[in-house]
């Protein structure tokens, strides 16, 4: 495949959504990036969507459905920002913290999927359930608030969350692409059994990929709450539909990944993903609406990858024709 094609595959999804979003746009006489505000808006979901595709697919790519990441982001944020604001800390802080008890809680989830032995399905599911308890409790049932602190509602900017993408997008391919961790994780999807034969180490590297997720949600945790200022409680499973915003970028990164590189296709379908948001926003879409919207985007794109071969027989011939 030469270079021209890996190019034009690669960019085609967000730039064809950039042009469908703009003549939308347009023809409903409204500016898409009106003001800084819009492009803040712009970058935050790219940065939310990216880093909960990226948790979302390691371990589904392993087989591994986990239903937990949201109650991950939700309990890890909660517990960083009661210390960020009893000690009187600032957003780098907070955001290590997330981060740091993001990894921990992932582990924890990995480590009981390891030991109980059951499908990963059903462990998240009460995982869920445990750390949406867990943040329950902690904060009585009232969540956590704290709208009246500038210093961690500053870091909502637009710099900050272009770093927090690049720097996600860069971890994810150096991890998954260049170390012992990654080729051992590429090892096992492709044969598990034919992989552990060869002396890799199963459980280690399954630890690992729950823990760098849980790392990831974390981190998404942190952005989510310091750009609202106040932590929502979630029960009763309220946690995993943060879960979904990942799917349809997830299916574009693996289109992407015939041409590229799989995680910059999550990238850049986080990137499609936010100009359809932002168009929502700017055309005061209700949440209903989004999610009919959203729901048939997912299912067309599935429709027209399975039917890929059909699709480009039928061009062919007729161009033949």
């Amino acid at each position: 495949m030469n270079t021209g094609k890996k190019i034009v595959g690669t960019l085609a999804i967000p730039v064809i959504t950039f042009a469908v979003v703009m003549l939308i746009s347009i023809s409903k006489g409204i500016a898409l990036f009106e003001t800084s505000l819009s492009w803040q808006t712009f970058f935050r979901a790219i940065a939310n969507v990216s880093l909960v595709t990226f948790a979302l697919s390691i371990n589904l790519n392993s087989g591994r459905f986990d239903f937990s990441i949201g109650s991950v982001a939700l309990l890890s944020s909660v517990i960083s920002s009661i210390i960020t604001v009893k000690l009187g800390l600032g957003p780098v802080p907070m955001l290590l913290l997330s981060l740091v008890f993001g990894l921990l809680l992932g582990l924890v989830s990995g480590a009981i999927y390891v030991f109980v032995k059951l499908p990963p399905i059903i462990v998240s599911l009460a995982v869920a359930l445990l750390f949406e308890g867990i943040a329950f409790v902690i904060t009585g049932g009232h969540g956590v608030s704290f709208v009246t602190n500038t210093r961690l509602l500053a870091f909502s900017n637009s710099r900050n969350y272009i770093l927090i993408i690049v720097l996600a997008l860069a971890f994810m391919v150096v991890i998954f692409d260049h170390t012992r961790f990654g080729y051992d994780y590429k090892a096992l999807q492709s044969g598990q059994k034919v992989a552990v034969d060869t002396g890799i180490k199963e459980i280690p590297n399954a630890l690992g990929c729950y823990a760098i997720a849980g790392a990831l949600m974390g981190v998404q945790g942190f952005i989510s709450a310091t750009n609202n200022g106040t932590i929502q409680m979630a029960l009763n499973f309220g946690s995993i539909s943060p879960m979904f915003m990942g799917f349809l970028p997830m299916f574009i990164g693996g289109f992407v990944a015939r041409f590229s590189n799989d995680k910059l296709g999550y990238m850049l379908g986080a990137v499609s993903s936010a100009l359809i948001s932002l168009l929502y926003v700017r055309l005061n879409v209700s949440s209903s609406t989004q999610q009919i919207i959203s729901a048939c985007l997912l299912v067309g794109f599935l429709i027209y990858l399975n039917n890929q071969g059909r699709l480009k027989a039928l061009f062919v011939r007729r161009k033949v024709a």
